[in-house]
Parts: structure tokens; C-alpha cells; sequence
């Protein structure tokens, strides 16, 4: 897996219009793991793609209707096969934060990489998300490196307001499988194991 000009090459790649430039062109300092299901619950199909690029037919759902008109963006998306399809170019600013803060800073978005899982809170991820998901991360903390010390779930930046990736997001396994990767998150694991936090 490479990265050229903050594109994974040779993945699937539905340029997202709903992105701009982050403020100063600082490099991305976060990653947040999101979930993403169109219609809820339900997977595969278009709806995903057309979020994220504007296009969502509200006559194809009544929940589309409450969302159609939303400008909202990720810079990945990992399917349940595992498969990526990239919306946004890492060093740009994708829209997928909202109302959040890290560490005492908010806009996430000025200084975060999103990725989506195709999922719920409550599904279990599939065995390719999270090999998929590793292989991203690890492939960012090469590009971005202080990234690698700073991963949080959308429900840590925005808590109360989100829960995604939700108590099916294994945290320890995945964390324990970029550390295997020489990422040093030897801190967020003994956070997390103190908080109790499998949001």
C-alpha cells in the first residue's frame, strides 16, 4: 500500500466536492474511526458514495430525506469486504467531525484524518475491515508520524453527541495490532483500559 499525492493508489477513489484545505496546510495529527450504514443498518449499495459527493436521491429512502442536503465527507471508506474507496485527499480537510474537540482543541477537522467503517455500533466489524483498517493506519503513521500516538473513535471527540464506532469496535485488537506495527500506543491502550472506553 502506497500513498501519492495523499491518494492510496490503486484503491477505489469518488472525489468528494465537500473538502477544503486545512488552515495553514498543517499536516493531519489525528485519526478518528467512524461508522457509516445507508439506509441504517443496512450495506453496500451507492448511498454511501452519494452522501459523501452530494447526489443522495431523497426519493430513494424516507431517512434519505432527513440527510440528502447534508455536506458532509470522509476521507475513507473501508466496506465490509474490506474494500477502500477514498473521497478525499489525506492532506486536505474532509467534513466529517463536526462540533468536536481533542485535548483541549476543537475543529478536528482542521487536524484529522476520518475513516469510515461500514457498519453499525452494535454489528460486529467484519476480520478484512480490520485487516484493511490496520494496513491504513499503519500506512499513515509512516506518512503523518505523530498521528500514530493520537486515534480516537468520532464518540471521543464528540461524546454525547456520537457513538459511533460503538461498543463492536474492538479497540484492544486493533490498537494492539498497530502497536505490533512499532505505532507507540503503549498510552491510548492503558487509557482506554482505564476508562473502560469500548465505545
Amino acid at each position: 500500500m502506497q500513498l501519492e499525492n495523499g491518494w492510496i493508489v490503486g484503491v477505489t477513489r469518488v472525489v468528494s466536492p465537500h473538502c477544503d484545505r486545512r488552515p495553514d496546510d498543517e499536516p493531519p495529527s489525528l485519526l478518528v474511526i467512524h461508522n457509516i450504514s445507508l439506509p441504517p443498518g443496512e450495506f453496500g449499495g451507492p448511498y454511501i458514495d452519494q452522501l459523501f459527493t452530494g447526489t443522495l436521491d431523497p426519493a430513494q429512502h424516507p431517512y434519505f430525506a432527513e440527510i440528502h442536503q447534508l455536506r458532509v465527507s470522509a476521507h475513507c471508506l473501508i466496506r465490509r469486504d474490506g474494500a477502500i474507496v477514498q473521497y478525499v485527499p489525506f492532506d486536505q480537510r474532509a467534513w466529517h467531525a463536526g462540533v468536536s474537540l481533542y485535548q483541549g482543541r476543537d475543529r478536528c477537522n482542521d487536524f484529522s484524518i476520518g475513516i469510515e467503517l461500514e457498519g453499525t455500533d452494535r454489528v460486529p466489524y467484519t476480520e478484512a475491515q480490520y485487516r484493511t483498517l490496520q494496513a491504513v493506519t499503519a500506512l499513515l503513521a509512516e506518512r503523518y508520524p505523530p498521528l500514530a500516538a493520537h486515534i480516537a473513535g468520532h464518540c471521543d471527540i464528540a461524546p454525547g453527541r456520537k457513538t459511533d464506532p460503538g461498543p463492536a469496535f474492538d479497540w484492544d485488537r486493533y490498537l494492539a495490532s498497530v502497536e505490533q506495527r512499532g505505532a507507540p500506543v503503549d498510552a491510548m491502550l492503558e487509557t482506554r483500559k482505564r476508562e473502560g472506553n469500548r465505545k
